[in-house]
């Protein structure tokens, strides 16, 4: 079966603003035209594509085509390279679901090196890095950074290494919760910041520390801060205390203002976290995206370390 270029396009559009005024936009036709082509190619498949919500979501007949989309714009663009029809190649949207402490830490550079080298425009999704593999099973994205190591269908895996996570807190957090250390009582009234509520880092470390000073299942107050450098930001300030990134702890930008606090549990205690990452993306045939996994691979070989305390 044939699917139209009017059908790939208008999919994506939907895909990538959430509403059909937005894709009318971005395809230079009416509201009502992108209505009436999603209509109609929906009783000519006999298929639903699009949920007509706030946003529109694709369903997954949707998501399946979309994918399609997305598979026939890199080779597009590829094929057309290749002729030397410079004028027609354009330059490619990869769509990729990243973790944000990945892009705060060693992935921008990395995306950014393979981008221009390539020619390509990278549009990034971020999330957390153990949902990421939905924006790809869905089609929303033809790769992504995640904590999957077992292929998706359809596509390829590669590991990448692991980001170490260790709980820490301010200089004068410390002193203000922790003065006579890591007791129950303290980890039942000292503050956690969270990324947000899918981060459970802090949950898990909280576990292992409780364990350790005989305390049981402590529930302190929570802050959210969903955005990386104002993640560590806030730990900084003394918002609370938090699992950090040995990436981010290690920068000189933070020299003395964090402190670990497995230096305050009882001997023997670990409450460091290794987060396995991996790279997968579609299973197709691209330079581009081969070139943009090469440059992953060896910024996260630059950078991660081999898991060893992983959850």
């Amino acid at each position: 079966m044939q699917f139209s270029r009017d059908l790939l396009a208008t999919l994506d559009a939907i895909a990538m603003s959430g509403s059909f005024d937005d894709a009318a936009t971005t395809l230079h036709i009416s509201p009502s035209a992108v209505s009436q082509r999603v209509r109609g190619f929906e009783r000519s498949l006999g298929r639903i594509l699009v949920v007509r919500s706030r946003p529109a979501i694709l369903t997954d007949d949707g998501a399946a085509l979309l994918a399609l989309a997305r598979q026939v714009a890199i080779l597009e663009h590829e094929t057309a390279a290749a002729m030397g029809l410079d004028e027609l190649a354009g330059m490619p949207t990869v769509p990729i679901a990243v973790n944000a402490d990945s892009m705060a830490t060693w992935l921008l550079p990395a995306l950014a090196d393979a981008a221009t080298r390539l020619g390509a425009v990278i549009d990034l999704h971020r999330d957390d890095q153990d949902h990421t593999e939905q924006l790809l099973a869905s089609g929303t994205v033809v790769a992504a950074v995640t904590t999957r190591a077992d292929p998706i269908a359809g596509c390829i895996a590669v590991p990448l290494g692991a980001m170490t996570y260790r709980p820490m807190a301010s200089p004068a957090f410390v002193h203000r919760w922790f003065a006579d250390g890591v007791t129950a009582s303290s980890l039942a009234s000292a503050p956690i910041v969270d990324y947000d509520r899918k981060d459970d880092l802090q949950s898990l470390a909280l576990a292992t520390m409780a364990a350790a000073v005989g305390s049981d299942r402590p529930d302190p107050p929570r802050s959210f801060v969903p955005a990386s450098a104002d993640f560590v930001a806030a730990v900084e300030l003394g918002l609370g205390w938090a699992m950090v990134p040995d990436a981010q702890a290690n920068d000189p930008s933070h020299a003395g203002r964090l402190v670990r606090l497995a230096s305050l549990l009882p001997p023997g205690t670990d409450a460091a976290i290794d987060v396995p990452l991996h790279w997968q993306q579609w299973d197709l045939r691209s330079s581009t995206l081969d070139g943009i996994a090469a440059a992953v691979r060896a910024g996260a070989a630059a950078v991660l370390g081999q898991p060893a305390r992983s959850r």
